[in-house]
């Protein structure tokens, strides 16, 4: 049996049933499946659906950016830091490695000699909540996967 592909419209809503995201006046999401492109709790609950089918979906973390770990919140010194840290402060975001080694980290603590990063997938612990409407599902073709590469899930 070939992958489906899949493209529906969503809303994303917070814990209390607020939109947070929509594609609402915009362009669906698609995905083939197994491409890595979506989560794979939203791909489980869209497997098997059908043009027109109206539902909701609710991805638990452990299905979606998995947990926050505490062993990628670490603290460095300032020198380890290739930025100009006199101007860092908490919630900011950037990239951080040598050679072919990278990884995106949101600064949680600075210290006068010490800063508290944190590599975790800033959606790590998130529980969705989708309305979702099926628009195409289909066969997939190999020109499907060629569209858009896989977006990546760390």
């Amino acid at each position: 049996m070939a992958a489906q592909y899949y493209r529906f419209h969503y809303r994303l809503r917070d814990p209390e049933g607020k939109v947070v995201d929509s594609s609402d006046g915009g362009e669906p999401l698609w995905f083939v499946e197994g491409d890595g492109r979506m989560v794979p709790g939203l791909e489980k609950a869209l497997q098997g659906r059908a043009v027109g089918d109206e539902f909701e979906a609710t991805v638990a973390p452990e299905d979606a950016y998995g947990w926050p770990q505490r062993s990628l919140i670490r603290t460095v010194s300032r020198e380890m830091i290739d930025a100009d840290v006199a101007e860092l402060e908490p919630g900011m975001i950037f990239q951080v490695g040598s050679g072919g080694e990278h990884e995106v980290v949101r600064v949680v603590d600075v210290s006068d000699d010490a800063i508290t990063v944190d590599a975790n997938h800033p959606l790590a612990g998130v529980t969705f909540h989708f309305d979702i409407h099926v628009l195409e599902v289909r066969d997939a073709t190999p020109e499907d996967s060629e569209v858009s590469p896989p977006r990546s899930r760390e």
